[in-house]
């Protein structure tokens, strides 16, 4: 039995796994992470793996505290992955997209795969179907978006995201609403029309926490797993480690 763990921008996700089994999701805040992690290990005895993943908040040295008796296993860049990384500047390519593309590889293989990450940022990534990792896009998530119109204007309101109830909106937060949200479902559609057009054989993979949200807006078929960066991050390690 294994824990893995996902240091994101803003939250830690974690996802307790035997062998390719979920059995136990939480979502737990930086200011108590240790606490936390020790409360999950401690209700699930049969742990003896950590896996992790960070954006660099977090080093391996910080996790060796927890339990002396579980091996910590950092997936970093040097780890083993399942495509050949044609990125221009693989070293600026995060952590967690090369973790999601190897998921794409290794659930579906011989597929063309955007996998679309919908989070604090929006991230798009294309592996085609000889597992070539070509890149893909950066965008602001939907938070940051209305964080923005609030931030950087004198007087419009800061909003929790919301269903708009029609294209135009009929007043100022209606307008907002409509502006972040159809901006969001219009962009990630126009994205995954342009990719359409030029290649078959495809599967669009939607994850993030956004994800169940906004799945129900997209016009096109795709695969809605929320949990599909966690679930890739237990395939990475068990390729990592099937040799």
């Amino acid at each position: 039995m294994l824990l893995v763990i996902d240091m994101g921008n803003t939250q830690i996700k974690t996802a307790v796994f035997e062998q390719n089994t979920l059995l136990k999701k939480e979502i737990i805040a930086y200011e108590d992470w240790q606490i936390s992690l020790k409360k999950v290990i401690k209700k699930f005895s049969e742990i003896s793996i950590l896996v992790v993943a960070s954006v660099g908040k977090l080093e391996k040295i910080d996790f060796l505290t927890l339990d002396s008796g579980l091996n910590v296993y950092f997936i970093t860049r040097d780890s083993k992955f399942p495509f050949n990384n044609l990125y221009a500047s693989p070293s600026t390519l995060g952590i967690d997209r090369m973790i999601l593309a190897s998921g794409a590889v290794l659930q579906f293989p011989k597929k063309n795969r955007l996998v679309i990450d919908a989070g604090t940022c929006i991230t798009y990534d294309f592996i085609d179907s000889n597992d070539n990792y070509l890149g893909g896009a950066i965008s602001p998530g939907i938070r940051l978006r209305y964080e923005s119109l609030h931030n950087y204007t004198a007087k419009l309101p800061l909003l929790k995201k919301e269903k708009p109830i029609e294209i135009v909106g009929n007043s100022t937060l209606q307008s907002i609403h409509s502006g972040v949200i159809n901006g969001v479902s219009f962009e990630i559609e126009g994205f995954i029309n342009s990719v359409l057009n030029k290649n078959d054989n495809f599967i669009i993979i939607l994850t993030g926490g956004d994800a169940v949200f906004l799945a129900e807006r997209l016009k096109n078929t795709i695969f809605a797993n929320p949990n599909f960066l966690l679930e890739s991050l237990n395939q990475t390690f068990q390729y990592n480690n099937n040799d």
